[in-house]
C-alpha cells in the first residue's frame, strides 16, 4: 500500500488520464496516411509522458525527496525504452537520474546499477557527445562520494569539469558543477586554499 501511495504522489496522479490514449487498442486505420498519421500521434504522445515523468522526477531529486523520484524516472525510463529502444543513448540522463535518487535513498547497489547500464550505453555509442560523458561521470562522483571514496570522486569530477569544458566553454554555467563538488571535496578535507580556489571558480 506504501508503494502504491509513493507511486500514485510520484507520477501516476500526473500522467493517468494519458495512459489510456497510449496504452489502451489503437484504432484500426484503412489508409496508409491514416496508419502514418496514427503512429506520429502516438509517438507525441510517448515523447509528452517521457518529458513530463522526466521532470516530475527531476523535480522530486531537486527538492530532496529521492524516494519519490524513483516512481516517475521508471516511468520515463519504461517509456524510453519503447520509443527508442533499450540500448539508445536516449536513456543515459535517466538512468543517470535513478542512480542519483537511489544513491539518496541509501540504495549504493541499485545506483551502481543504474550508473553500469549508462556507462555500457556511452562506451556502446559512437562519437558520443562530450556533455553526456561530463554527466556520465558527475554521477560517478557523486556515488563515489556517498561511497566515501574521495580520491575517485576527485577522478570522475576532474573528467566532468574537462568534458564540460570542451563542449560548453572554460568559463559556463555547466562547469560550475563539477567545480562546486570538488570544491565540498576538499572543503571536508580540511584543504581549505584548493576548496576557497574553487568556490571563487563557481
Amino acid at each position: 500500500v506504501s508503494h502504491q501511495r509513493t507511486d500514485w504522489i510520484s507520477i501516476h496522479s500526473h500522467i493517468c488520464h494519458l495512459l489510456i490514449p497510449v496504452l489502451g487498442p489503437q484504432p484500426c486505420f484503412h489508409s496508409e496516411k491514416d496508419r502514418k498519421h496514427g503512429k506520429e500521434q502516438l509517438l507525441r504522445r510517448q515523447e509528452s509522458l517521457i518529458a513530463l515523468a522526466l521532470s516530475t522526477a527531476q523535480g522530486f531529486v531537486w527538492d530532496g525527496k529521492p524516494l519519490e523520484a524513483i516512481p516517475a524516472a521508471l516511468q520515463a525510463l519504461r517509456f524510453s525504452s519503447q520509443v527508442f529502444g533499450s540500448g539508445s543513448v536516449q536513456l543515459v540522463p535517466i538512468y543517470l537520474l535513478l542512480a542519483e535518487a537511489s544513491t539518496g535513498t541509501g540504495h549504493l547497489r541499485q545506483a551502481a546499477k543504474y550508473l553500469s547500464q549508462a556507462q555500457w550505453i556511452i562506451l556502446q555509442t559512437p562519437n558520443c557527445s562530450a556533455a553526456l560523458q561530463s554527466k556520465l561521470h558527475r554521477g560517478l562522483g557523486l556515488f563515489s562520494i556517498a561511497e566515501g571514496n574521495l580520491d575517485q570522486a576527485l577522478y570522475h569530477l576532474a573528467n566532468d569539469v574537462y568534458l564540460a569544458t570542451a563542449e560548453f566553454g572554460l568559463n559556463s554555467v555547466e562547469v560550475s558543477g563539477g567545480y562546486l563538488n570538488m570544491a565540498n571535496i576538499f572543503f571536508h578535507q580540511n584543504k581549505m586554499d584548493a576548496a576557497n580556489s574553487l568556490y571563487a571558480q563557481v
